[in-house]
């Protein structure tokens, strides 16, 4: 006998692991409301995002491969080259590095240069 999907959730639990993993669901929202892809779309980058993974985990990797498939999504309609992505990617590892533990990581103008 298979449980309902009620059964399955844990209301106790939190939806998101981390806050960046609602972020990302967020932003994949957002996007699409506005118009910048079409949920058969999102699927579709997401699955292949999941596919590409032969170590996938229903839980650690989940949102990391959200953000890949909305890094995708956000290269291949042109809203961003995958250039400035790895650029912006590169300025929050910058920002990450030098930010105590706990502390709100905040991007500024030197993590962005080469």
């Amino acid at each position: 006998m298979t449980e309902s999907p009620e059964r399955l959730i844990d209301p106790e639990e939190p939806a998101f692991r981390e806050p960046w993993e609602a972020h990302a669901f967020a932003i994949a929202v957002r996007l699409h409301e506005q118009g910048l892809f079409t949920w058969p779309q999102w699927a579709a980058a997401l699955a292949d995002e999941v596919a590409a993974d032969a170590d996938t985990d229903a839980g650690g990797s989940y949102y990391e491969h959200w953000l890949g498939a909305l890094e995708r999504l956000v290269a291949e309609t042109g809203a961003a080259s995958a250039e400035a992505l790895h650029e912006t990617r590169e300025a929050w590892r910058r920002a990450a590095h030098r930010t105590p533990h706990g502390a709100p990581i905040e991007l500024e103008p030197d993590d962005f240069a080469r």
